[in-house]
């Protein structure tokens, strides 16, 4: 029973987060708690099972909160308006440059392993250029989220250091010969930003040869509206294709010119540098960095209560509505993990497998490692579900360390960005301002095309075999 109501828990939420029917927060809290019910839980037990979940990702939480609340303080005080206007200059408008810079950044910041830093980092600094530039900012979610997976295979990542610690061999040896794929999957994403990236040339180029026609009351709406159109919370609930970009807007991606601090600049500049370096270093909590840096960059911008208010009230929406979301996933993993349904999804899947197909397992495993990162977090699947398929491989001499190579070109890697298993993915969408099923849809074909095409380099290269045994 545990199994059934497992699947058909995490099945009805990715359909409702997919199709866009109910808010995430609804989905996440309310399927859960009817399939608890369902298992014969009582509401206290179920009140436990959200209390354990919250307590794992509080910190996230915090983190994200606080985060969106500094990099926002920033942005109005005008920190990144140089750095676009410099970028524009740089990369000539060209959206490919910018799509490709944004893949290199990312690939760079996830060298540390740590997916809620790479989004941080690569989506705090470039969102005001692809709002400038009127890019899609599901074409940033995307990137980005592809770069970081495609790093999250080395040695000191989660995926590779759980595998490491259950098939007990050295998570190096596990890596390296996975690194011509590594590198394969790489130059892929390159390659994917570098199209998404001539495909925004297009549509901007035909956006700007096409303007729409406007009726005398369309102009008059948009006179009216042109003061909202500015703010940050509003230009964030859009669908995920970025506001139009005009002159203006590529001159200043701050929300009032009132607010602008250009003689801080180098000073804000400074306090970010050291805040960015601060979290890579890993000396503190990340939630601790963002607390203090929001603070000075408060008292050093906007000195005197009512504007500091004022600055909080401003991104206060956009923190709190992510922080909700991050919420209700950690109630969602809390009642999945705690009832046992994770548990038992992972032997119905590995026990389901059929005897003939047992010398494929590894072939399996890499083909369906992405769609897998749909069902299960990092720590169910290698702690739960590659044990179970260990077991069941050993059946038919398939090597644990051949199952744990292939778990790894996939699973919680590049799927890791797609899936509401993971408290990052809320963080990835959070900050770039898109859709969950919009991101969902628009960057899991790219994910598992890079994954199967690891996979054939992994299989070329000897490390997965195609018939074990």
């Amino acid at each position: 029973m545990l199994t059934a109501l497992g699947f058909a828990a995490i099945i009805a939420i990715l359909l409702l987060l997919i199709t866009s029917r109910v808010a995430a927060v609804a989905a996440l809290i309310g399927v859960p708690v009817v399939a608890a019910l369902l298992a014969g839980s009582s509401p206290t037990e179920i009140g436990e099972m959200i209390s354990a979940g919250i307590d794992d990702i509080v910190g996230v939480v915090a983190m994200f909160v606080f985060a969106i609340l500094f990099f926002g303080v920033l942005r109005d005080a005008g920190m990144f308006d140089p750095i676009v206007r410099r970028v524009l200059q740089y990369a000539g408008s060209n959206p490919v440059t910018i799509a490709v810079g944004t893949a290199l950044l990312a690939l760079v910041c996830h060298l540390d392993g740590a997916g809620a830093t790479t989004f941080v980092i690569t989506l705090s600094a470039l969102l005001p250029l692809y709002d400038a530039m009127g890019m899609s900012r599901l074409v940033l979610a995307t990137v980005t989220g592809l770069a970081a997976g495609a790093v999250n295979m080395v040695p000191w990542s989660g995926p590779t250091a759980r595998a490491s610690s259950v098939v007990n061999v050295e998570a190096n040896a596990l890596w390296t010969p996975l690194l011509p794929a590594q590198l394969t999957g790489v130059a892929a994403v390159l390659g994917v930003a570098a199209w998404l990236g001539r495909r925004e040339r297009r549509r901007l180029a035909a956006s700007a040869e096409s303007p729409p026609r406007l009726t005398r009351g369309d102009r008059l709406r948009a006179a009216t509206a042109s003061d909202t159109a500015a703010d940050p919370a509003v230009i964030g609930a859009d669908d995920g294709a970025g506001p139009a970009r005009d002159e203006s807007a590529a001159m200043t991606v701050s929300s009032d010119v009132r607010l602008i601090r250009p003689r801080l600049f180098w000073v804000n500049l400074v306090l970010a540098a050291v805040t960015v370096g601060t979290l890579i270093s890993g000396i503190a909590q990340p939630a601790a960095v963002f607390m203090v840096a929001l603070v000075l960059a408060l008292v050093v911008n906007y000195p005197g209560m009512r504007r500091q208010n004022a600055r909080i009230d401003a991104h206060a929406q956009s923190a709190v509505l992510m922080a909700t979301t991050l919420l209700a996933a950690g109630a969602f993993l809390g009642i999945m993990e705690e009832t046992g349904m994770i548990r038992a999804m992972a032997t119905a899947l590995a026990e389901g497998v059929p005897p003939q197909l047992g010398p494929l397992l590894p072939l399996l495993v890499g083909v369906f490692a992405v769609p897998m990162s749909f069902l299960f977090g990092p720590d169910p699947y290698y702690f739960g579900v590659l044990p179970v398929l260990i077991g069941v491989g050993e059946q038919f001499g398939v090597a644990p360390q051949d199952l744990a190579q292939a778990s790894i070109l996939g699973e919680e890697t590049l799927g890791f960005p797609l899936t509401p298993m993971t408290g990052s993915f809320f963080l990835l969408v959070g900050l770039a301002r898109v859709d969950i099923g919009r991101h969902i849809r628009h960057m899991a074909p790219w994910a598992w095309g890079i994954s199967l095409l690891t996979l054939v380099v992994a299989v070329a290269t000897g490390v997965v075999p195609v018939w074990a045994g």
